[in-house]
This record gives structure tokens, sequence and C-alpha cells, in this order.
């Protein structure tokens, strides 16, 4: 299997050069050359198999043999050891909690298995090998979780100063070691722009043999794909249609959503749900893409005026906006509709919906009645309402329990280094480091 690049201005490469590069040499976006459809024969065993032997096969079609059939399946137990709970909200709409990982939010699937493939690729190696990755909240703490004390890797986190949750912040933070935060006086956007110009400049790919654990990453959005296999196995036939509503920030859970698709996955539309950042639905409306200033929300993780991952999106579907608006709807949903949707999760379902999730739940709701859609649908909930203790607290009547993690997290001394959000500052601090 090759992966060649968005750009397609270099030639394609293979599966570790992708993972290892993190971002092509034109400065691309890595993608397979093929996307193999999985045998109907896997589709009918799907709701016998555990989400470790799902991951297993969907990643064996998708690699191709491009790391040992064993090593795969340590890689995928020793990530994966956590559950992946699906819950009935009604008869016609489900929640999927991808928030039992270590650091409570749906990163952790991606960080993890990234974490041992990269440790699996370098062993031996005499360089270390450096990770760089800016984060808008929960990437950072499980990137930071997931490299933690990994032989020969140096992980640098950048994120925008002021704009993550406080216990976000510690979970980054407070690791030490190998793991250094910086934070970075601007958005999540100047973050990911210093980490592009980064893997741009030969000084720094020289000497720090760098990488990312952003979901620019091909080696993020594997792992991903594999969860939304195991939802539709809980709740329907191996050819019935389902809805997934997926809370969008920088693109790559979705795009995952969409990688699951092409290998064969009845996958009757996505509801792109985004916050006051709202690009996409623009572009689903317009047919025209337009940058725009990041605007700060109760779902920060999902604060990106300029999704990466949308590169993606538009390669897959030839840039024709038609025959992405046949398998994407997508609306906005404001920090007042967010609240109320945590109020009324709660007052009929008792259940606890943290802001990314109220926007997931919020799109889906205006999608269903726009319509009129009987197919079950499932929300992707990326992360625990606890991680949001201050906004989700004050909206419901019960107390929300505080997970041992988190609290022993908070305990810990914050360690970050301040920065402008100025490239060449940030280069000369890495390259003297």
């Amino acid at each position: 299997m090759k992966f060649y690049s968005t750009h397609q201005k270099c030639p394609p490469v293979t599966f570790r050069e992708a993972v290892m590069k993190g971002l092509a040499a034109d400065g691309g976006l890595f993608m397979p050359e093929e996307i193999p459809v999985l045998p109907a024969s896997f589709f009918h065993q799907l709701k016998t198999m555990t989400f470790q032997e799902i991951a297993f096969e969907v990643a064996q079609h998708l690699l191709k043999q491009e790391l040992p059939a064993a090593k795969l399946q340590e890689i995928i137990e020793s990530a994966f050891n956590f559950e992946v709970p699906l819950r009935s909200l009604s008869e016609q709409i489900h929640t999927l909690e991808l928030f039992h990982g270590p650091t409570l939010a749906f990163k952790d699937f991606a960080a993890r298995f990234m974490a041992r493939l990269m440790a699996y690729f370098i062993a031996g190696s005499p360089q270390k090998l450096t990770i760089l990755v800016a984060t808008s909240g929960d990437t950072g703490s499980a990137v930071a979780d997931g490299f933690f004390q990994m032989d020969g890797i140096q992980v640098f986190i950048l994120y925008p100063a002021g704009k993550v949750s406080a216990i976000q912040e510690k979970q980054l933070t407070t690791q030490g070691k190998n793991i250094i935060a910086l934070e970075i006086q601007g958005t999540f956007d100047d973050c990911q722009h210093i980490v592009k110009q980064s893997f741009m400049d030969d000084d720094l790919v020289m000497k720090l043999n760098l990488t990312s654990a952003n979901s620019i990453n091909i080696a993020r959005l594997i792992p991903q794909s594999f969860y939304y296999f195991h939802a539709t196995a809980q709740i329907a036939g191996p050819l019935q249609p389902i809805i997934f509503s997926v809370p969008s920030g920088n693109w790559g859970n979705i795009t995952a959503g969409v990688f699951a698709k092409r290998m064969g996955l009845p996958i009757a539309k996505f509801v792109a749900a985004v916050n006051a950042n709202d690009g996409i639905p623009k572009y689903l409306k317009s047919g025209h893409f337009q940058v725009q200033p990041t605007r700060q929300t109760l779902s920060n993780a999902m604060d990106v005026g300029n999704p990466s991952n949308f590169a993606r999106i538009l390669d897959l579907y030839h840039h024709d906006p038609v025959k992405i608006r046949e398998d994407f709807w997508s609306v906005s949903i404001l920090d007042d509709e967010v609240r109320q949707t945590i109020q009324e999760a709660y007052a009929k379902y008792n259940y606890i919906l943290e802001p990314h999730g109220a926007v997931g739940y919020a799109a889906l709701k205006r999608y269903l009645k726009a319509s009129d859609s009987k197919n079950k649908v499932i929300l992707l909930e990326t992360a625990h309402p606890a991680k949001f203790l201050p906004v989700v607290q004050e909206l419901i009547p019960t107390s929300i329990s505080m997970p041992d993690r988190l609290k022993q997290c908070q305990k810990l001394e914050k360690k970050s280094i301040f920065l402008p959000a100025n490239f060449h500052i940030v280069k000369e601090f890495l390259m003297n480091f």
C-alpha cells in the first residue's frame, strides 16, 4: 500500500514513511492509494466480534501487510484496553461514548495507537524522534499520555493560551519528562500554522527528525475508523443504513468515518456538527470554502477556522461539492443552543452531554427534523462531561462526579513555556532546546 500527497507534487511513500513524515514534502496530507472494500462475510460477523477483533480486521485490510500481523495485534490489544459503550437514548437515537480511555476523550484511540506504532518504527534507531503537535484541547492531553516516557521520542505540544479548559490544560502540562507544553499567545489555527510551517522548514526537519501527532498524520485517522464499525454492529443489521452525527473541528474524526464508509460500512449520512466556526456549512451551501478567523466557543476543541482534514474530504470527493452534499449535512450550533441542549438531554433522557456532544446532538435534531429520516442514528460523544465541569454543572440539577484520574491531575503543577504566535521564535526555541 502506497500513500500519496493531496497536493500530488511528490512521489508516493510507504505507510511507515507517511507516519514518520507526518506531512508530505509538498505540504499536502497523505492518503492511501486504495481504500479496500471489506468482504461481505466481515459485515455479517460484526455483531459477534469484539472491538479489538474489528480493529485488527479493518487495519489488516487497509494496511496490507505494512507491519507483521503479530505486531499489529499487539499494538491493538495494548492501545484499546478500555470499553467503548453505546448508550440508547431512544429507539432511534444512540450515543457512542468515546471517553473511557485514560484522558477521557476520543483522542485516546488515535494517540495510543500512534504512540505504539511509532515506537515500533523507531526501535533500534540511534536518532531521537521529535513530535510536534498543535491542540485545541483534547489532542494535547491524549498525546501527552500516549507518548509519556516512550523511549527515543520527544514531544512538544503547542496550545493556545487561555483557550482550553482548565482541566484540559492540567492534563497536557503536568506530565513533564519527554512531554514539553508550549503555551502559544494566539489561537489554535496559529498553533496549527506554526506546526505546518515547521514541517516545511529543512533545518527543523533535519535536526529534530520531525513528525506530527495531529490529525494531519494518517496514523491518527486509521484507528478512529474502527469505532464506526463497532458502533454500527451494536444497533444495526449488516446492510442497514446508519446516520452518524460527528462533532467536527479539524475534521479528522469525520474523515475517518468516510474511510469506514468507503470500506463498505452502510453510512447513509454524516451530520457534520460545527460550532460558531461555520466555514463548512457555508461551503456546502455555496461550493466555495473561505478560511475565517477562529471564534472561541464553549466547545473549544472544535474552535478551528481552517480545518486541515477538509483537504482530505475534498480529495476523496474530487473537489465536487455536489458529491460532498450527498454524504454530508452540516449546521452551525451556537453556545446558547449548546446550553439549552445540555439541559434538554438531561431532562428528557437523564443523560449528561458535554459541550461538544451537545453540538452533535443539537445538529442531529435539526437534521432529523429537516429530513424526516427514520434511520437509526449514532452521536459520537467525544469527551467526559467532567472535563467541562464549570459549563455543564450549572446547567443540570445533579452533581457530576469527577473521575479519580482527573482529580489526581488537578493536584499536579502546571509546567509550560510561554511563546508568542511567531514561527521564527518557536523555531529558535526548538533548535536550541
